[in-house]
């Protein structure tokens, strides 16, 4: 590989990946489409996304920087969840399925603290 075929490689590499972790509130550009509804709770908040039949859905934690235990699911009705879980510093997720016109369910949860939707965006 030439030294301008590997520069744009890298590039191209930096452009996906991103230039790393940013701050809670700098997770613009996760999810694609628009945000359509925000499921805040005590320790953080559930933003979720919906383009042309997908929904995603991103966990935000209201104090980053210290590892914690993070789940962030969506379900479409009549199909399995998909889930994000481990020890984040300040965000699970993205996850995304493809809804169509169905329903979805979506649960967020933070060191034991969180949300659950309930069947939205029918």
């Amino acid at each position: 590989m030439t030294l301008g075929a590997a520069g744009l490689a890298a590039s191209l590499l930096l452009a996906l990946v991103g230039p790393g972790a940013g701050p809670a509130h700098a997770v613009s550009g996760v999810c694609a489409g628009h945000k359509v509804r925000v499921l805040p709770f005590s320790k953080g908040r559930v933003e979720v996304f919906k383009t042309r039949g997908y929904v995603c859905v991103v966990l935000i934690a209201k104090r980053p920087g210290v590892r914690k235990s993070m789940s962030v699911s969506v379900q479409a009705r009549g199909s399995r969840a998909v889930r994000d879980k481990g020890r984040f510093t300040h965000r699970a997720g993205p996850v995304t399925v493809h809804a169509g016109h169905r329903c979805v369910r979506v649960t967020g949860k933070i060191s034991g603290r969180g949300v659950t939707s309930g069947w939205i965006l029918c």
